[in-house]
């Protein structure tokens, strides 16, 4: 379960006409209630990734960003004198150019002053907690549970901006994801495990609910046997229509928001929201996964726990059709 892919290929013209197609035709779908007008007609701009990072690359901008920051934007709006006061410039009309060239994407104004925007927020946590400015790496620690392949004990690392826990005697990955450098800071491993825990489920949960982790667009999820770029037998490939954000992993992963496997778990005292998910072979490996029709695609996992076993059959979108008790 260790796959990741993330792209963008997008080619918008900003000074184009929202309401006309491609054909030149101006369209005549604006949402008039019937429930198909499609969402698109809505986005008010773009900006074109050149020149989000045009409007960044300045001293003074990542002054002001940063001074909002300093100021509490995030809870109220800040006022032009004392956001002038705190960053360090003299010329106030300079000041009020690099201010207008942030206004309308990262930082929005009103009465009673400037304030964040999303993605000005997102620019500034990613600027100010070193997600984009800092690298780390940490070496080997021991990580409680056992490889689900050998049986052997498991160890974690952190490079190139990815936590990787994989087995000390075999060499199998048990997971490698992501995960901000900001994440290692002011934990313990426990800690640091913990949170990876909660992020990594998040995104997956997210994806098999539909919604990209990354920009929160439509997500078409798909199981595929034999995938070229994965060790498993089956996946899931998670692929968001609007940025291509792609996410692959066990079939397992994607019942970790389940309703009855929750309910299973617990009633016989585990906590899957806790409980590090690598912990379970089902999670981690397809050993438990098997295919039980072709066409159409259709597939069992075998989850147990307690001595009770939890049977779950879902098709070639990953949606569950129904599930099975064995005690």
């Amino acid at each position: 379960m260790s796959q990741y892919d993330r792209s963008v290929e997008a080619d918008v013209d900003p000074d184009a006409d929202p309401d006309v197609d491609a054909d030149g035709d101006r369209s005549a779908d604006h949402g008039d209630g019937d429930g198909d007008a499609s969402l698109a007609h809505r986005t008010e701009s773009r900006v074109l990734p050149a020149d989000v990072f045009s409007t960044l690359g300045n001293d003074t901008r990542v002054a002001i960003l940063r001074g909002l920051l300093e100021l509490g934007a995030d809870e109220r709006a800040v006022s032009f004198t004392d956001l002038f006061e705190r960053v360090d410039i003299d010329d106030s009309a300079n000041f009020s150019y690099h201010l207008r060239q942030l206004t309308g994407h990262f930082i929005k104004r009103s009465d009673d002053g400037y304030a964040f925007r999303s993605p000005g927020r997102k620019v500034v946590s990613a600027i100010f907690t070193g997600s984009l400015t800092e690298r780390a790496q940490l070496g080997f620690f021991p990580v409680d549970g056992s490889c689900y392949d050998c049986g052997g004990d498991l160890h974690g690392w952190y490079v190139d901006d990815a936590l990787t826990i994989g087995c000390a005697d075999c060499g199998a990955v048990q997971v490698s994801y992501p995960f901000p450098s900001g994440g290692l800071d002011d934990r313990t491993t426990e800690e640091l495990l913990q949170a990876f825990h909660h992020y990594v489920r998040h995104h997956y949960c997210l994806a098999a609910d539909g919604v990209c982790p990354e920009c929160t667009g439509a997500v078409e999820t798909t199981l595929r046997r034999d995938p070229d770029e994965d060790d498993l037998d089956l996946a899931v490939e998670h692929v968001c229509r609007r940025c291509n954000y792609r996410l692959r992993s066990t079939v397992g992963v994607t019942l970790l928001d389940h309703a009855e496997t929750l309910v299973f778990h617990a009633d016989r005292g585990v906590d899957l929201n806790t409980e590090p998910f690598w912990r379970f072979d089902w999670c981690v490996s397809d050993a438990r996964t098997t295919v039980v029709s072709d066409d159409p695609l259709r597939v069992r996992l075998a989850l147990p726990c307690a001595g009770d076993e939890l049977r779950v059959l879902l098709d070639e979108t990953c949606s569950v059709i129904e599930t099975t008790v064995v005690e």
